[in-house]
């Protein structure tokens, strides 16, 4: 498939490039997202950040008005150690991917697409208190690889090189792997299920022939404009000369992922 042609050439100029030069090469919000996440860390480690004022935390929110709490349970997948490691490379390969590729020219709908994520995400202490998950990070994370697995399902991968697996089984194979480490698999889990909702309401539903139920608001595509210096291609009416048309999916059944 194309998408798994350039992303092994990407791999492979990666190869040939420096640690600086590769970093650059990152498009825009998994940069942004990856470097939130390494500096938390770095900072929880070294003692100058307190994760008592980063996890999410509704009554501080709401009475203390740390409204930053929304974001920076995002911004923590864990101290230095093996999770760690994977969740970064997760960000690294499968958001990466689905930033360059999935969503190229698009970076509006990827952002729209993370934050529907977010949203999804952060009622959840609410409606489930006794879950106790004060960082949904690693929840985020698992969402991209869930729909990188759908993008490209018959794509050959492994865990950690030694089980080989289509990439469709990747996520619970994942899931497995954590459950053998004696981790929990409920933030896994969650991702997967917020993943599949923005899959079935974005290609499922559609089609099935049922309408298009999510589109990118415009201030998402002015703040990409704002942060990033990136406009998103097309406004993704009918009429629009730059909209995709309803193409392969994940082995050519539906409409493009987050497409307008």
């Amino acid at each position: 498939p194309r998408h798994s042609l350039g992303a092994r050439a990407s791999r492979r100029h990666t190869m040939s490039q420096s640690p600086g030069d590769w970093y650059k090469s990152l498009p825009p919000v998994c940069r942004a997202w990856g470097t939130a996440c390494v500096l938390t860390t770095v900072g929880v480690q070294l003692g100058v950040l307190d994760l008592r004022s980063l996890y999410l935390d509704f009554p501080a929110v709401f009475r203390k008005f740390q409204i930053w709490r929304l974001l920076t349970n995002f911004c923590f997948v864990g101290g230095f150690g093996f999770p760690f490691v994977m969740r970064m490379m997760m960000i690294a390969r499968y958001g990466v991917f689905l930033e360059q590729h999935t969503f190229a020219g698009r970076t509006a709908d990827f952002v729209w697409m993370v934050m529907l994520g977010m949203l999804a995400l952060l009622p959840l202490p609410l409606i489930a208190p006794s879950a106790g998950l004060p960082f949904f990070a690693g929840s985020l994370v698992f969402m991209l690889l869930y729909l990188w697995s759908r993008e490209n399902p018959n794509a050959n991968t492994s865990i950690m090189g030694m089980i080989k697996m289509k990439a469709f089984y990747l996520p619970w194979g994942m899931m497995a792997l954590e459950a053998l480490m004696g981790g929990s698999v409920v933030p896994d889990l969650l991702g997967v299920v917020v993943g599949h909702l923005y899959y079935f309401l974005t290609v499922l539903h559609p089609r099935a022939g049922g309408s298009r139920l999510i589109a990118t608001p415009g201030f998402v595509k002015i703040m990409c404009v704002s942060l990033f210096g990136v406009y998103t291609q097309g406004s993704g009416g009918a009429d629009d000369p730059t909209r995709p048309s309803a193409r392969a999916f994940g082995g050519g059944r539906g409409r493009r992922l987050g497409s307008d």
